[in-house]
């Protein structure tokens, strides 16, 4: 593939602060997706041990086939709402591969209030079901709730 000249210059003031702050909002975009990414409380992580239960990622990476991407959509719904107590709106939602197909899979975080929904837990379900819907893609619920 051809390259693309660039007119600016890399050492140009204006494209190192650039750089800099584009470095800067990457970084704390990793941050927050980790941060998500361990789910609710570690009480309820516990229980969930205690219960011999896999938490939502795990189950749906074994769901998924071997290594395979997982686009995850709406990783910080609910970011920064209900004292952050609500990690990622309580659901993971992405599409994966499933035996060579694509799917949206759908999966409740226990650890997150017992996978019960937030109004943004609707939201990012129901997106999920449309784009399963448009693209005329399965969709894969693992629900984990208490309602």
């Amino acid at each position: 593939m051809q390259t693309l000249p660039s007119p600016g210059r890399r050492d140009d003031p204006q494209t190192v602060q650039n750089r800099q702050e584009l470095a800067a909002q990457v970084a704390l975009l990793r941050s927050r997706l980790q941060q998500v990414r361990q789910g609710g409380p570690q009480a309820a992580h516990r229980k969930n041990r205690a219960r011999n239960k896999l938490f939502v990622r795990a189950r749906i990476e074994l769901l998924l086939d071997e290594d395979t991407p997982f686009l995850e959509i709406g990783a910080l719904a609910a970011f920064g709402r209900y004292d952050n107590e609500a990690p990622s709106a309580g659901i993971v939602c992405g599409l994966g591969r499933i035996a060579d197909k694509l799917c949206v899979v759908v999966g409740n975080d226990a650890t997150v209030k017992g996978g019960t929904y937030f109004p943004e837990t609707i939201k990012k379900h129901l997106r999920a079901q449309e784009i399963a819907l448009q693209n005329r893609l399965p969709c894969i619920y693992l629900v984990d709730s208490g309602g």
